[in-house]
């Protein structure tokens, strides 16, 4: 077996442009165990990244020993990056949560489920009675499966009545629906894994790659390293393994992306580089659009963002030349300034040449999270399942009449609550009871030290449930024990709309629970009924809420009307909508149909419905643009440098799991600040001297290490509860998609 950890791609399986990726089964099994001792394979699909690969567990003894891809599954063909090998099995056996905790004297001390549900029911009927359903916010994950999120979005919107619901996809996927309902007028990624196998250009906007979905990276990989390879354009402030295979490298200043997105706009049109058929017949607002880039000239952006004008122009013209292109798009875009309006323009790019909906060609804004897809389709983020439109009565009847519930009590009186804002209104008092589940703001929220405040408030009850102790279980009231992957049963969508089963391969430890079954015993506690009387929750198990979740799908753009268990359990991965969405050049944009009627880029104010119909889109899609404005935090004489944050290859959001996996530990054991040697020598810095990076928030003390920053910019990654990056974050968020701004922080070092 191939190191992985030295190793992470695995060895190269070249091919050629429109053949298929070739099959590479990665196995890794407990030390001292071959194939012939496990008992059983069960399967899953990773929950590691938003990849989502096909695997097997494997089962010895009634214990999880280890893991495999699958063969045949259409996202990995066998494949298996260094968290999924070590971290997607190996943290069950350690540090579990195994029985209710509750607060008794400021300590949490251990309690039966009867006693700790009781707490939370009561609290909860409490807080219902004197101050309305608005004193409740819940705060969920990325990580749980459909099923789960689906019972608790109809818990928040039809059994409380609260429009308080987010999660820590607002982190990290926001920006993504976001841009694609601006643009399409709904969500769901355009194109597919396939298209890495057929295009001729790939262009990663702030996609560190290599490092966030190795499996995928591999794909691009053998592409390279086969005949007829795809030319690689690279957008990122870091000299990452990602742009180091680049053919063309553009590092812009962080915060800038836009001013960087309008130059290349404004190439494509000037150089002709456009269909204008397509343009005619599919989009709206291209007079607009051109009107607003015309200011960006390569010389103007190039003094803007820091990078040649030369190169500029080079990757404008592989977008305008190249038969088939496939963009990506992650958080370098999506937590920095403008982070809706830059992500537009990439969609914008594939408008203009008309590569939407066609092999090898389309846009997938991805997902930072496993099952990140299924919380903004079930509506855990707040929006209404099924890709409803908060803003269109009849969206809110369709739920009403489904559910058998007063649409008066389905909160659609304003926009849903987002994160940010959630964690504002418990600052403030106004939500008392706060609901987090599989997840860990104490580290993954900005500005740290807010956060910690908000958690220890005396007005404000906190229930936190998680398989690990964390740093945010440590200030809940409550803690209930949660059930992790492979310990039951559930699917997930990945970034580009594949749904796999997750079987149950193990019984949870001690008295641990699935999240479904927590979430159903906290309904029928509280006595949740629809309009006849009968309870509101009417299924029982993962089949019965993935049934129930079907029907809620039903002629939406996410439709799962023909997906079934028993469908999912004959493959590996079924994508709802197709192998890729617009094929025909008809988008989801009518006004009784959207998601979304769209905002201002600029100031994220709403378009009515009013003003949305009278521009009657007719399944076409908007070209939508704006001007860039420079951030609000800048560099200055008493904090020099630009900050960002982000991911290393081998830990996954705040370490829960992947710090128990020992390899991956072991690679990564401790944060760091990574810089230019330029700027190094100039604070006469070496490798491995520990600094004080501060910003106006706060700071943290770390080892430096010099070469992969630009100038002026410096990295933390984010994963670390001890040392943590966000203690230097800003509390500000994108006005469109309300993502937080991770990517801009003000800050100076000094060496300790």
């Amino acid at each position: 077996m191939v190191d992985r950890i030295a190793d992470v791609w695995g060895p190269r399986t070249p091919h050629e442009r429109e053949t298929n990726w070739p099959v590479r089964v990665d196995q890794q099994l407990a030390d001292g165990l071959g194939e012939s001792d496990v008992d059983r394979w069960v399967q899953s699909a990773c929950v590691l990244c938003s990849n989502g690969c096909g695997c097997d567990i494997a089962v010895k003894d009634g214990r999880i020993v280890g893991v495999r891809g699958r063969a045949d599954d259409l996202v990995n063909r066998g494949r298996l990056g260094p968290k999924g090998l070590y971290g997607s099995w190996q943290a069950h056996r350690k540090d579990r949560l195994i029985r209710p905790l509750i607060r008794r004297s400021g300590e949490l001390v251990e309690t039966d489920w009867d006693t700790a549900m009781r707490e939370v029911v009561h609290r909860s009927q409490q807080l219902l009675a004197e101050a309305g359903p608005l004193s409740h916010g819940f705060y969920t994950s990325g990580q749980l499966f459909l099923e789960e999120y689906y019972t608790l979005g109809v818990i928040g919107k039809a059994g409380i009545g609260t429009p308080h619901m987010d999660g820590n996809t607002r982190l990290c996927t926001a920006t993504a629906a976001a841009s694609l309902k601006e643009t399409f007028g709904a969500d769901g990624q355009p194109a597919c894994h396939a298209d890495i196998d057929l295009c001729d250009a790939l262009f990663l906007f702030g996609h560190n790659m290599a490092a966030t979905q190795t499996v995928m990276w591999a794909r691009v990989l053998d592409r390279i390293a086969g005949p007829d390879r795809p030319q690689v354009v690279v957008v990122d402030p870091r000299s990452t393994p990602t742009a180091e295979a680049a053919d063309v490298h553009l590092a812009p200043l962080p915060g800038t992306n836009l001013a960087l997105m309008n130059g290349l706009v404004r190439a494509l049109i000037e150089r002709g580089w456009i269909d204008e058929e397509y343009i005619s017949a599919h989009t709206l607002g291209f007079e607009k659009l051109k009107t607003a880039v015309e200011p960006y000239t390569p010389e103007h952006v190039a003094s803007i963002c820091r990078i040649s004008p030369t190169d500029l122009l080079r990757a404008a013209e592989i977008f305008g030349t190249s038969q088939r292109v496939l963009s990506t798009v992650l958080q370098g875009f999506y937590q920095s300034h403008q982070a809706t309006a830059a992500s537009c323009q990439v969609n914008n790019l594939h408008l203009l040449r008309g590569l939407i909906g066609k092999p090898g060609s389309g846009v997938l804004q991805m997902n930072g999270q496993p099952t990140a897809q299924n919380t903004r389709e079930t509506g855990a983020d707040g929006d209404l399942p099924g890709f409803r439109n908060w803003d269109n009565p009849e969206h809110v009847e369709q739920l009403a009449r489904l559910w058998n519930v007063d649409p008066l009590t389905i909160p659609h009186w304003a926009p849903p609550t987002h994160a940010m804002q959630i964690w504002r209104y418990a600052e403030q008092g106004t939500i008392k009871f706060l609901w987090i589940s599989a997840t860990n703001p104490a580290v993954s929220l900005p500005e740290l030290s807010r956060i910690r405040e908000i958690l220890r408030k005396e007005d404000l009850f906190v229930v936190a449930q998680d398989a690990f102790s964390t740093e945010t279980t440590e200030l809940a009231d409550v803690v209930l024990p949660a059930a992790l992957w492979g310990e039951k049963q559930g699917t997930f969508t990945n970034l580009s709309r594949v749904v796999h089963l997750s079987e149950q391969a193990v019984e949870p430890p001690g008295e641990a629970r699935s999240d479904l079954d927590i979430f159903l015993d906290y309904a029928y506690r509280m006595g949740f009924q629809n309009r006849d009387g009968d309870p509101l929750i009417t299924w029982k198990d993962a089949e019965g809420a993935f049934d129930a979740w079907r029907e809620c799908s039903r002629g939406r753009p996410c439709d799962y009307s023909d997906i079934t268990y028993e469908r999912l359990r004959a493959g590996s991965g079924i994508p709802w909508g197709g192998e890729r969405l617009y094929v025909d050049g008809v988008f989801p944009t009518t006004a009784d149909y959207c998601e979304d009627y769209g905002h201002d880029l600029l100031t994220g104010a709403q378009t009515t419905p009013t003003d949305y119909k009278a521009e009657r889109p007719d399944g076409r899609a908007f070209l939508k643009a704006a001007e860039y404005t420079p951030a609000s935090e800048q560099p200055s004489d008493e904090y020099p440098f630009l900050g960002t944050t982000g991911r290393t290859v081998y830990h996954f959001h705040t370490r829960t799991k992947t710090k128990r996996a020992p390899e991956l530990q072991k690679a990564a054991p401790e944060p760091w600040v990574e810089m230019s040697a330029a700027d190094a020598a100039r604070l006469a810095l070496a490798d491995g001297d520990v600094v004080r990076v501060e910003s106006e928030r706060g700071g943290v003390e770390v080892p430096v290490r010099i070469g992969r920053c630009r100038d002026g910019v410096v990295f933390l990654p984010f994963h670390y509860g001890f040392q943590a990056a966000n203690e230097l974050t800003p509390t500000e968020w994108d006005p469109v998609s309300k993502q937080p701004l991770f990517k801009i922080s003000a800050v100076r070092i000094r060496k300790v």
